[in-house]
């Protein structure tokens, strides 16, 4: 069935609500609105969907959340889950409670035991829930730090962490199977709360949660020492990091929490802020200014799911700056390291996680405090999955897993991104530095004086839209056809193709990739052997990325590197 016949029926079809109809009307003779809109279904993957809300194949809307959760609900059933249940939160977008009621209804039909929360919460409490419960699978409603125009459902196992491919392929094909108006079936919700087969989750289940991040604490009496005087802005973005965050911080013992009024509130259009993303410094804006006005050294920001979060520093000369997640990621590691092995609890054994595109300063700093570093591909789910390997074969200590994305976990309570742990350590770790007399801007310094000035530039290029879709796979199969062979003046010495699952050196010689799964990654390294580039097309938005990362003698040296890799790669990719 083309597109346009897809349309017609959507807009024929009894099953579809009077005001998906009103706004498909609206785009009729806007042809290639209608086939932005039903050129394809929205691609199911490892993270699940997102998409920009709205009537059509190719966006979200209840239609096709339900067809989903008949997905989930045959991967449950499969699993022998019925009883066990499955546990479903949501953020603070438009539609997201929404969402989640629809998803109750479609799993609540087919006799599965549902956990529904009472109100927003974050994808690191409904991670940990999923585990508390001991329920078979879990779905969060969010798209994470996408503009207000998107949502999107995450589904997990149940260890907490995304589904596993073949379990991803379970859902899919059940997709596939289900028409998505004819095939779909679900209960009356009240009528499923009054038998119990769903059940409200509420404030008990919050308390175990920011308990059990509370033992992730390493000095925590750097905050008594620090109390009085150490000031901190706190900002959720109009997210769900509002409630534990601000609860944790309290009984951490910090007296001056400054917190972003403006954006305290549940307000799915974000509208302080261009995107609710704590990568851009633009949403800290209203922040920075309270901290000049409150002589404060440290901010902290989570996104909407509260998965994600962002640091500014104030630098000796009063000037505030955004660290990247590298460099967050980076102080983390040194720090809990640093503090494990003054207090002697440094295992054996020890890992750092982290992804093939995150910072080789953090492999830097564990190999000098003796602790191992794994490399695992883009994605939480692939750091949660050596979590619970580790776990089930207690073969090694897990100590922190991170990526570049700005998403951080500390502790075995999650299997996913925490901005709940990641914002409670942060905030301890500026104070502990303070009782140093120094700043984090200055621990950081340190880092770069002691390991080298490792810097690190992401770039995204948008390309939206089916010609956008056909653009990047083009990019990528002509990279694969007529290789880069140097760049910047200097050679490319080894390719790796994570999807052919080989690594090529500067003589053709041609080797296995082992270790990891495929992946729609090209990485390069370059001939000073400090130097590489990876070229990414993003699995949850219509981007395709390139990340760079060198390493010099000066922030100054290692950023004209990049400058200088990053032209040539544009111009050889026509970018």
């Amino acid at each position: 069935m083309g597109y346009m016949e897809t349309y017609e029926r959507w807009l024929v079809s009894d099953a579809v609500d009077e005001q998906s109809k009103a706004e498909l009307l609206a785009i009729k003779g806007d042809n290639k609105e209608i086939e932005e809109r039903f050129y394809r279904e929205l691609e199911f993957g490892t993270a699940g969907m997102r998409g920009i809300l709205g009537a059509g194949t190719n966006r979200i809307n209840i239609y096709n959340v339900r067809q989903a959760s008949m997905g989930v609900a045959k991967y449950v059933l499969d699993a022998n889950g019925m009883d066990k249940g499955v546990l479903i939160g949501y953020d603070t977008r438009h539609m997201s409670r929404e969402f989640a009621e629809e998803t109750a209804k479609v799993i609540a039909d087919k006799g599965i035991k549902v956990y529904l929360f009472d109100t927003v919460h974050s994808v690191p409490e409904v991670s940990f829930g999923i585990r508390e419960l001991g329920c078979a699978a879990g779905v969060m409603i969010t798209a994470s730090h996408n503009p207000k125009e998107y949502n999107g459902y995450k589904v997990y196992g149940p260890d907490g962490g995304q589904l596993p491919p073949e379990a991803v392929q379970t859902v899919i094909d059940e997709m596939a199977r289900t028409d998505i108006f004819d095939g779909v079936t679900y209960t009356d919700l009240d009528n499923a709360i009054a038998k119990g087969i769903i059940e409200t989750v509420g404030p008990e289940l919050n308390e175990k949660f920011i308990n059990i991040v509370m033992t992730q604490q390493q000095n925590p009496e750097a905050v008594k020492e620090t109390a009085d005087t150490f000031k901190l802005i706190y900002t959720p973005f109009h997210g769900t990091g509002s409630r534990p965050i601000k609860e944790v911080l309290k009984r951490m013992g910090f007296k001056n929490v400054l917190v972003v009024k403006e954006q305290d509130t549940e307000d799915g259009d974000f509208p302080t802020v261009k995107s609710p993303n704590p990568e851009n410094k633009e949403g800290f804006t209203i922040a920075i200014e309270m901290a000049k006005a409150n002589d404060v050294d440290v901010i902290i920001g989570t996104d909407p799911d509260c998965d994600r979060v962002g640091v500014v520093v104030r630098d000796m000369d009063g000037v505030y700056h955004t660290l990247t997640g590298n460099q967050t990621g980076a102080l983390l590691v040194e720090y809990i390291l640093r503090s494990k092995k003054e207090k002697g609890v440094l295992p054996d054994n020890g890992v750092v996680i982290k992804t093939i595109v995150t910072t080789e300063l953090a492999a830097a700093i564990a190999q000098s405090y003796g602790m191992e570093v794994m490399n695992v591909l883009t994605g939480f789910k692939y750091i949660g999955e050596k979590m619970t390997e580790f776990a089930e074969l207690k073969n090694h200590t897990y100590l922190i897993g991170f990526e570049e994305s700005y998403g951080y976990l500390v502790g075995n309570h999650a299997r996913d991104k925490d901005g709940v742990v990641a914002t409670m350590l942060i905030a301890e770790m500026a104070a502990y530095y303070k009782t140093k007399g120094k700043s984090l801007y200055e621990a950081l310094q340190d880092i770069y004086n002691k390991y080298g000035f490792y810097t690190e530039r992401t770039v995204s290029f948008t390309m939206p839209g089916k010609d956008g879709m056909d653009k990047m796979a083009k990019i990528l199969a002509d990279l694969r056809e007529i290789p880069i062979t140097d760049v910047a003046g200097m050679d490319i010495v080894k390719y790796t193709d994570y999807q052919n699952q080989t690594v090529k050196d500067r003589r053709g010689g041609v080797a296995p990739l082992k270790g990891l799964p495929k992946s729609n990654v090209l990485r390069y390294d370059l001939s000073d052997e400090k130097t590489y580039f990876i070229i990414r097309p993003s699995g949850t938005e219509p981007k395709i990325k390139v990340y760079l990362g060198t390493f010099a003698d000066s922030t100054a040296v290692a950023e004209h590197i990049i400058d200088k890799v990053l032209g040539s790669v544009q111009t050889q990719l026509g970018l």
